[in-house]
């Protein structure tokens, strides 16, 4: 049972409350605790391990649903390759969603400032 952790050790490496924890484990993000002894529950380094992942797919921007999508991928494919190939394809998505949004406030502030430029010359022609 050395290699097993309670929750609050388990909080305090991960750097994560245990509020999060047990919402993790209730969208699936996480595997529930395994349960021993006292009722207490216990998890394991790969529990940890999958925290840090999370954490680092959260630092790229991917939603927990779509961290929820990948975040098997690197407990199962050891090179690595298919959960990059992944988020990489979730990364492209949020810079064409991005570049969307860019264009569309470009457009909005165009719009913005033909109507300022209009309301100042109608100031102007209405000032005796």
């Amino acid at each position: 049972m050395s290699d097993l952790m309670r929750i609050g050790e388990l909080t305090e490496l991960a750097g994560v409350t245990q509020r999060t924890v047990r919402y993790y484990e209730s969208i699936g993000l996480l595997p529930p605790g395994e349960r021993e002894g006292h009722g207490h529950h216990y998890y394991t380094e790969e529990t940890l391990a999958r925290l840090r992942k999370i954490d680092q797919l959260k630092k790229l921007g991917l939603s927990l649903e779509e961290i929820a999508g990948v975040i098997d991928l690197y407990f199962i494919d050891p090179s690595g390759v298919q959960p990059k190939q992944k988020v990489l394809a979730i990364l492209r998505q949020h810079l064409t969603e991005a570049d969307r949004k860019i264009s569309s406030l470009q457009q909005f502030r165009a719009e913005l400032q033909a109507n300022i430029e209009r309301f100042e010359r109608f100031l102007e022609s209405a000032q005796p």
